[in-house]
């Protein structure tokens, strides 16, 4: 599968550091460390170029290493669109139709190479995401308008009440919105957030607790899984056995010579992108 950057010279747009070793790494190596792991986040920023070249070359590492033992899970989709997903991998529909009925994100040519090694080896995609509509209605009536859905729209979303985190994140998140919009300081939209998490990390435990056998590779927005915290540490409230490594990947003005130790905190790998290279969007 042809990617738009060549392998030579591409090494130069990125550096990726092992918080535990404190030594810089490689996709290849991140696989092999997951032997023990069940869950692997990619936090990503939506428009980083390389970012999304290292998502499905970490993707592609980890089924050599892995084999049919492996799924993807993925933000980029909605819970009520896994029938879609499942038609497209599966060979029943073309993709331009996965494309329009999937609601594909806008930039869907950056998460096609993770969604094509998927297909070629037949390997489940988790259609993570809450549907948005529903998330939208939790930001305007508030998360207890959930509970007046139909049984049918509710198989959608995690349990209800679902887990709304207190402490580092909702900090975190509030100190994000303040720069935000008018009304982003009210506690609706955290609790709409706070939707996505806990529909992403339900959608990945219910695919674990079928396949325990298998690793998940979950490509999501930074903010989600950060310091382990949003959807990751909703997983772990489901399941805290649940071995969780995250990447917190990111361009940075001091990508030529980077002090690790003030990006640390973020996850087990931190990937640094060159901010000169072009964005997707």
């Amino acid at each position: 599968m042809r990617h738009p950057f060549s392998q030579s010279g591409l090494e130069k747009y990125y550096k990726i550091y092992n918080t535990h070793t404190k030594q810089l790494t490689t996709p290849e190596q991140i696989a092999a460390d997951c032997k023990d792991a069940q869950v692997l986040f990619f936090g990503e920023e939506h428009n980083d170029s390389a970012g999304h070249f290292l998502e499905a070359t970490i993707f592609n590492a980890l089924q050599k290493e892995y084999g049919n033992k492996l799924a993807l899970s993925m933000e980029m989709f909605e819970t009520d669109c896994q029938l879609v997903v499942n038609e497209y991998l599966t060979g029943f529909i073309s993709e331009e139709r996965f494309i329009k009925e999937a609601r594909a994100w806008t930039n869907y040519k950056d998460y096609k190479p993770a969604v094509e090694i998927a297909k070629k080896n037949n390997l489940a995609v988790i259609a993570a995401n809450p549907p948005r509509r529903y998330v939208n209605m939790v930001g305007r009536k508030g998360m207890r308008s959930l509970d007046s859905l139909p049984k049918a729209s509710k198989k959608f979303l995690p349990h209800l009440p679902y887990d709304t985190a207190t402490g580092r994140y909702r900090d975190k998140f509030m100190e994000f919105m303040k720069g935000g919009s008018p009304g982003t300081s009210n506690a609706r939209i955290f609790y709409s957030q706070s939707l996505w998490d806990a529909g992403m990390a339900n959608s990945i435990y219910q695919y674990w607790r079928k396949n325990k056998d298998q690793k998940i590779f979950h490509m999501v927005g930074r903010f989600h899984c950060d310091e382990k915290l949003g959807t990751a540490e909703q997983l772990q409230k489901r399941k805290a056995g649940l071995k969780i490594f995250n990447i917190s990947c990111f361009s940075d003005s001091s990508f030529a010579n980077p002090d690790w130790s003030a990006f640390s905190h973020l996850g087990d790998y931190i990937i640094i992108t060159d901010p000169g290279l072009k964005k997707t969007y």
